[in-house]
């Protein structure tokens, strides 16, 4: 939440395994590099080895959906036409990684970007753009637009860094009840740890910071590296219920 590096739990990334292949392998540069280089050649390994067939290879990059304008998604694989050439892609993100493969079928092009924090984002956004450049002697935009991007990042993240209290207000934490439940999401331990406060939830925990927002509610949110944001909004003033809410719906913890 200070914008200083630090090391984030692995524990939330496992929330990922039901819904595998995704998140399950770990890999490299050069080994991921090895893959383009077999998609490029249509399904043959460098001995000429047909590995996958040609006709079934190139269906996955055969359009299924829009994805605005200029790109499609086919099975696992984006084909964008945007800069007039197609460029084949797909990335992957989990707490603390960012990645994306990228090849240009037409010139015999790929490349791969691996990062290891969360910012990585902005990188990965980039890295596409950079690629066109260096091969068509593009306009040089990408420079700029990871600067600007890095910027506008730690900005935002200071600003809401100023609206947090540190550790959180002793006075509220001392409110919660010191176990809360919801039917859908499952259990929450309040504890107290030294000056901390900390929500467990079982699967991971993180120390939480107080807010007081503008409509005169205070908020308990997550802090602990890779998994901040998480915001509990205190529902009643005798601190026994906590809602949190994603773009659809709404989930009440009691507190018991």
């Amino acid at each position: 939440i200070d914008g200083k590096t630090s090391v984030a739990a692995m524990d939330i990334n496992y929330s990922v395994i039901p819904v595998r292949p995704a998140g399950a392998a770990w890999s490299s540069v050069r080994d991921m590099l090895k893959y383009i280089s077999m998609e490029l050649a249509e399904g043959k390994l460098p001995d000429g080895t047909q590995y996958i067939r040609r006709e079934t290879l190139l269906a996955r990059r055969a359009p299924q959906v829009p994805i605005g304008k200029e790109a499609t998604y086919g099975m696992g694989l984006m084909v964008d036409t945007k800069y007039g050439t197609p460029v084949v892609h797909h990335g992957g993100d989990m707490i603390g990684f960012h990645s994306d493969m990228m090849w240009l079928p037409e010139y015999d092009v790929g490349a791969v970007v691996l990062t290891n924090g969360n910012p990585g984002w902005v990188l990965r956004t980039v890295f596409r753009r950079k690629l066109l450049e260096v091969l068509f002697d593009g306009r040089d935009e990408a420079d700029a637009d990871v600067a600007s991007q890095a910027k506008s990042y730690y900005a935002q993240l200071a600003a809401d860094r100023r609206l947090l209290s540190v550790p959180a207000d002793p006075a509220q934490a001392a409110k919660l009840a010191r176990h809360f439940h919801n039917d859908a999401l499952g259990d929450i331990d309040v504890r107290r740890e030294g000056g901390s406060t900390v929500f467990d939830f079982g699967e991971f925990r993180s120390e939480v910071a107080t807010r007081n927002n503008p409509d005169g509610s205070l908020s308990f949110i997550t802090i602990a590296p890779g998994i901040e944001g998480f915001e509990f909004v205190v529902s009643d003033a005798a601190g026994k219920r906590l809602t949190i809410r994603d773009a659809q719906h709404e989930y009440v913890f009691i507190g018991s």
